[in-house]
């Protein structure tokens, strides 16, 4: 049986804030439907992704900006660090991990630029949203088998 992943929820603090962040980045909205009680729902998508992301009043018992790890996957790594930059957001210098796989939580093993034989799944660049909820780009430009 198929599983897809189909929505991330995220915790925020200012449902309005966070809205006009991740519309900003140029993402889908999706809904934003309101309900008895403050309770409130708004849903966003990457581009090209099969997944969106919630946030909203009522949907998340986590406090706000606790998500880590977050990660959207791209073709081309400084070219979405630069489209993002662009739009005004905060985010880090293209890195890649000193252990070559994956990347180690935290700043202390990543090594300034990507990795240097561009291996596919290496590559990285860092942003938060107004939260603090983190978020990854990782440079995909071959799957591995069976993805």
């Amino acid at each position: 049986m198929d599983m897809k992943l189909e929505v991330v929820v995220i915790p925020v603090a200012d449902v309005d804030r966070s809205k006009d962040f991740y519309v900003g980045l140029g993402w889908r909205l999706d809904a934003d439907v309101s309900g008895d009680g403050g309770f409130r729902v708004v849903q966003v998508t990457p581009p090209g992704s099969g997944c969106s992301v919630i946030f909203g009043s009522e949907v998340s018992a986590a406090a706000p900006g606790s998500v880590e790890g977050l990660h959207l996957v791209v073709a081309d790594v400084e070219a979405a660090r630069a489209e993002l930059a662009g739009k005004g957001v905060d985010v880090s210098e293209v890195f890649h991990d000193a252990g070559g796989v994956f990347h180690h939580a935290g700043t202390k093993h990543q090594v300034p630029g990507p990795d240097p034989d561009r291996t596919s799944y290496g590559s990285f660049a860092s942003f938060t949203d107004p939260d603090g909820n983190a978020w990854t780009l990782q440079e995909i430009t071959e799957r591995l088998p069976g993805r």
